[in-house]
């Protein structure tokens, strides 16, 4: 049975390897609202937030995470999948299509990420924006002319072909070299030594990177040394920048939302949303990890002047995703009788592995990287953000509404 390798990159860098046609994915008809963009829930945006909240939640509940930091771009892993169910069938893509929300009309689905994609490197002196799509196929392999055609124009998805029989290895190496040029370097080996062995048919990759800098930045000079509160009686000593400025920001019995957008001219609109809860239990920002709730939050975000308290952090994660998106209900794609047929007219292909690396960096300046709610706060005396204590963030592409970059912070100085 041959292999076939598929990989995806994003947020500052992500990645992934897999390997009358059925449609990927139902999506129902309602709207929701992210980053105060109304999203249609059937759009390409909608199926990607609602595939950001599954998958944290899924990650967050594993206990191979507890206590852990995360951090994942939902649009990288949802590109390079999607591009993986142009050529699925049957039951293999009702499942893909199922677990990443996917619109059912193929003209919607394609022009959606299309469009997402246009936005997103629509370029900017402000800061920089962008994502990359990339097909590594087998030498002397056939794939069909029309999934071929169909990556490349709706996904801007090019082939190279690479001699993955004979020289494993070097072809590895390829494809990390093209990834660490996209991420400025800041995604290395996405692709382990063994990933791509002499039964590799086709590499699918996506690449998504971002680096802004804050509308208000924190001045260095009034970062502090302070303690971060990591668990009952826990503490960890981190560098905390301080501000003061007008943000849009809510709170709720439960919750502090905050919103710090990035400079963007007349640019695509980005935007970090902090979802701080009361306590140092995450359950209830996570509880808001709901396109309605996560929606009827931003929609009260309300511009007024706070007293901001924020770490500074890196992470790097990296996350193996065969287990996660077969328990969430694609199994059928990693197993003998996975349906591929759309590349190559065969049945002979499956995916053998997904991997995914993701890198943040936040600091007074902005964010680089590559990663929504609130419910009406009062407007009286200042409020004050204090993140001294675990926290979900986003980063978001006000345009579209899409989710790029999730994640948490329980430990702002470690992994």
């Amino acid at each position: 049975m041959q292999r076939l390798l598929i990989s995806g990159i994003g947020i500052l860098v992500l990645a992934l390897i897999v390997a009358g046609p059925a449609v990927c994915g139902t999506v129902p008809l309602s709207t929701n609202s992210i980053s105060g963009v109304h999203v249609a829930d059937d759009s390409v945006a909608a199926g990607n937030n609602r595939f950001a909240f599954d998958l944290f939640r899924h990650l967050a509940a594993d206990p191979a995470h507890a206590g852990d930091n995360l951090f994942f771009s939902p649009y990288s892993i949802s590109s390079a999948l999607a591009i993986t169910c142009e050529g699925a069938r049957g039951a293999t893509a009702d499942e893909i299509g199922a677990v990443l929300h996917l619109p059912t009309n193929e003209t919607l689905r394609r022009e959606g990420f299309a469009a997402i994609d246009a936005g997103l490197n629509r370029g900017s002196g402000n800061y920089t924006l962008r994502t990359a799509n990339a097909l590594w196929a087998e030498k002397t392999y056939s794939f069909l002319p029309e999934y071929i055609e169909t990556a490349a124009r709706w996904y801007g998805a090019n082939v190279t072909n690479l001699d993955f029989i004979e020289n494993p290895e070097g072809s590895r190496e390829t494809i990390n070299r093209w990834v660490e040029e996209k991420t400025e370097e800041k995604i290395r080996d996405l692709l382990p030594p063994g990933s791509i062995d002499s039964m590799t048919r086709l590499v699918i990759t996506n690449a998504i990177y971002f680096k802004g800098t804050w509308v208000e930045q924190f001045d260095a000079n009034e970062t502090t040394k302070e303690e971060f509160q990591v668990g009952p009686g826990k503490t960890v000593t981190v560098a905390m920048m301080h501000g003061n400025a007008v943000y849009p920001y809510a709170e709720t019995e439960a919750l502090q939302v905050l919103e710090m957008p990035y400079a963007h001219g007349n640019e695509t609109e980005l935007a970090m949303l902090v979802l701080l809860p009361g306590g140092e239990n995450l359950t209830a920002a996570e509880e808001a990890l709901d396109a309605e709730r996560l929606a009827g939050l931003q929609d009260s975000l309300v511009p007024q002047n706070v007293r901001v308290f924020f770490p500074k952090f890196t992470l790097e994660t990296g996350y193996p995703l065969p287990g996660a998106l077969a328990a969430m209900g694609m199994p059928t794609a990693f197993a003998g009788d996975a349906d591929l047929s759309g590349m190559d007219g065969t049945k002979d292909l499956f995916i053998t592995g997904v991997f995914h690396k993701a890198f943040v960096d936040v600091n007074e300046e902005g964010t680089e990287a590559a990663a929504a709610t609130g419910v009406i706060g009062g407007r009286g005396a200042t409020p004050v953000f204090r993140a001294d204590h675990p926290f979900v963030f986003l980063i978001v592409e006000k345009d579209s509404g899409a989710i790029l970059f999730m994640g948490r912070v329980v430990n702002p100085g470690g992994a």
